[in-house]
């Protein structure tokens, strides 16, 4: 009896973490960020459009900055495109 507590717990534990990684996200971008001579491009989901923009440009200049100063000015810097895909 313990046994099936311990499956039902799992499968109601996997089935929130699907939920949560997949089912909420409403909202996909893919931005491009240029920072000192380099570019990079990037998609991120999210459930709202602020977070999806913001996680992609983070995520954009991650791979073209190197330490937090550049990365946090890179991130202040505009997006060279933005586009919001379905």
């Amino acid at each position: 009896m313990k046994a099936v507590y311990i499956l039902i717990g799992a499968i109601a534990f996997l089935g929130l973490l699907v939920y949560l990684t997949i089912g909420g996200k409403h909202y996909r971008v893919e931005v491009c960020m240029a920072y000192q001579g380099r570019t990079s491009c990037r998609t991120a989901s999210a459930a709202t459009k602020q977070q999806a923009l913001r996680t992609a440009s983070e995520n954009a200049c991650a791979l073209i900055a190197s330490g937090m100063t550049d990365s946090m000015a890179c991130g202040a810097s505009q997006p060279t495109s933005v586009k919001w895909l379905d």
